[in-house]
C-alpha cells in the first residue's frame, strides 16, 4: 500500500497547486489556458532561485513571485485590453516553452537541464503538507467566507456583485494573479520536489492535466482534489506498466507514455457536457 500512496501524494502535489490556481482564475470568470506556461516557467525558476540563493524555501518563493508577474501580464491583457483568453493563455504557454531553453542556455550552458538542486533531502513531507493546506484553505475560502462567496459571483452573476457595490474587476484580478501564483509554485514542485532539477519540457502536458481535473471536479475544490489524485494515479500507473506484457503482448513504452492523457481524453469525453461551468467564463467586463 505504501509503494503506491506516497508516489500518488508527490506526483499529485503539482497538480494540486495548478488546480486550485485555475479553480479561482475560472471561478472569477477568466477562462486559464495557460497553466502550462506558469508551471514551466515556475519550474525554472524555483531551482533557479533555490541554485543562487542556496534556499528551497526561497526558490518556491521566488517562482511565486514570477508567476505573479506573469499573472499580471496576463490579466493586463485579458482584464484590462479584452484580449480574447484562450488565445492569450496559450500564448502563455508557448512564451514559456520557447523562453525556458533560452534561459537555461544562458544561464546554464545547455538548453536541456539546469545544475543539480542536491539539497533538497528535508524535502519529504513539508510539500505534502503545503499541497493539503493549499486545498483545505481553497475549500474553505470558496465554501465559508464573503471572499469566496464573491469570486463565485464574479463568475456566476458579475451584474449582480456589481450592482451589490463590489469591483468585478478588483476580484478578477485576484484571481488571475493567484492562478499565477499558485500553478508557478506547482512547477517549482516538479523541478525542485521532484526530479531535483529543471529540464527541458519537464511540466510536460501537467498544466492541461490540472485544467482536465478543475473540469472533472466541476469547478469545486474537493472534486478537483480527487481528481488530481485520479490523474496522479494514471501517470504513475505508466511508469510501472513500462516493460510488461499485457494480455501476453508487449507494448511499446512510447504507447504506456500516452496512458494518462489517454484517461484524461477518455474521462473529459464523458464528464465535459455533464459539468456546468461558471455562468460568466470567458465573458469580458
Amino acid at each position: 500500500m505504501e509503494e503506491w500512496v506516497f508516489p500518488v501524494l508527490r506526483t499529485a502535489t503539482p497538480l494540486v497547486f495548478a488546480s486550485m490556481g485555475g479553480l479561482w482564475c475560472e471561478r472569477s470568470g477568466v477562462i486559464q489556458i495557460g497553466l502550462e506556461g506558469f508551471m514551466l516557467l515556475g519550474a525554472f525558476f524555483g531551482a533557479f532561485f533555490a541554485l543562487a540563493l542556496k534556499s528551497v524555501f526561497l526558490g518556491f518563493l521566488g517562482a511565486g513571485l514570477i508567476g505573479a508577474i506573469l499573472g499580471g501580464v496576463f490579466g493586463i491583457a485579458v482584464i484590462r485590453f479584452r484580449a480574447n483568453q484562450i488565445i492569450t493563455g496559450t500564448a502563455i504557454n508557448l512564451f514559456a516553452a520557447g523562453l525556458t531553453p533560452i534561459l537555461c542556455k544562458a544561464v546554464y550552458g545547455s538548453a536541456n537541464s539546469s545544475a543539480r538542486v542536491d539539497f533538497t533531502e528535508p524535502l519529504l513531507w513539508g510539500p505534502l503538507v503545503a499541497a493539503g493546506l493549499c486545498a483545505v484553505v481553497s475549500w474553505a475560502l470558496f465554501l465559508w467566507t464573503p471572499w469566496g462567496l464573491r469570486m463565485r459571483f464574479a463568475g456566476e452573476h458579475p451584474e449582480a456583485l456589481q450592482n451589490a457595490g463590489v469591483s468585478v474587476v478588483r476580484y478578477r484580478w485576484m484571481g488571475v494573479v493567484l492562478a499565477g501564483v499558485l500553478a508557478s509554485v506547482g512547477g517549482a514542485m516538479l523541478s525542485v520536489f521532484l526530479s531535483s532539477s529543471f529540464v527541458r519540457g519537464m511540466s510536460a502536458g501537467r498544466g492541461f492535466i490540472a485544467l482536465a481535473a478543475l473540469i472533472l471536479g466541476r469547478w469545486n475544490p474537493g472534486l478537483t482534489v480527487m481528481g488530481c489524485f485520479l490523474f496522479a494515479f494514471t501517470d504513475l500507473m505508466q511508469g510501472r506498466l513500462q516493460g510488461h506484457e499485457w494480455f501476453g503482448i508487449k507494448v511499446a513504452d512510447p504507447m504506456v507514455h500516452t496512458f494518462p492523457y489517454a484517461v484524461t481524453l477518455f474521462i473529459l469525453a464523458f464528464v465535459m457536457g455533464r459539468s456546468r461551468a461558471p455562468k460568466a467564463l470567458g465573458e469580458p467586463w
